[in-house]
């Protein structure tokens, strides 16, 4: 898909009403079906609308075209990954390796549950990948993780910490990514799971009997 630079991907307005975010509510609704089963490629505002049961023209009050609409559904999709990653990384009354095991369980789930969904998102990417949203995203993301690391292992260098949050994202991203387009059972996400938590688990491990001892305080 090719991106239009001048395309309009932010809302037109916002809903006030309880009805108009009702409204607003049936179209993102309708733009997840439309997209699971026609792709981004085939995804049109006045399939959405039909899906939704409103005409194109109250569709069009609130998202100007579908790279408005995709930009929601992205825009949504960002803030769950970053509730999530605070919701367990952020729990400092559990161990690091225990959070970062929780976390690899819950995001290789996700990535299962919305495979369709995440898959056809990432093919609409080039409308929206240098937004300013997508840029802060990314920005908070990578700060959740290096602030994690930094209590995980104190003492450790800034480089070091800054090349174990790529890794670990990365890694996430693209196990997650993959072990995904193949229909999953349970049985299988527990397992995968579970062994990708081993591996990142002990790389964290690891980093931390290499780190050098905090200072003693006098």
């Amino acid at each position: 898909m090719t991106a239009d630079r001048n395309t309009r991907v932010s809302t037109r307005k916002e809903p006030i009403q309880a009805r108009s975010n009702l409204l607003v509510e049936a179209v993102l609704d309708a733009a997840v079906q439309v997209l699971a089963k026609e792709g981004a490629q085939r995804f049109t505002t006045a399939r959405v609308a039909e899906r939704a049961g409103v005409s194109v023209g109250s569709l069009y009050q609130y998202f100007p075209n579908k790279a408005a609409i995709l930009f929601r559904l992205q825009s949504d999709e960002w803030r769950r990954t970053s509730a999530l990653l605070k919701g367990i990384l952020e729990d400092r009354a559990t161990p690091p390796t225990a959070r970062l095991r929780r976390l690899v369980h819950a995001f290789i789930l996700s990535e299962c549950e919305e495979a369709a969904i995440r898959t056809a998102l990432s093919d609409a990417a080039p409308l929206y990948r240098d937004a300013p949203e997508a840029i802060e995203a990314k920005r908070e993301n990578t700060q959740i993780f290096r602030t994690f690391l930094a209590e995980a292992l104190p003492g450790a260098p800034a480089d070091a910490l800054m090349i174990a949050g790529d890794l670990i994202k990365m890694t996430l991203s693209e196990v997650g990514s993959s072990f995904s387009e193949t229909s999953r059972t349970a049985p299988e996400i527990a397992a995968w799971s579970e062994a990708l938590a081993d591996m990142l688990c002990a790389y964290l491990e690891r980093l931390s009997a290499k780190a050098p001892p905090r200072p003693i305080a006098c």
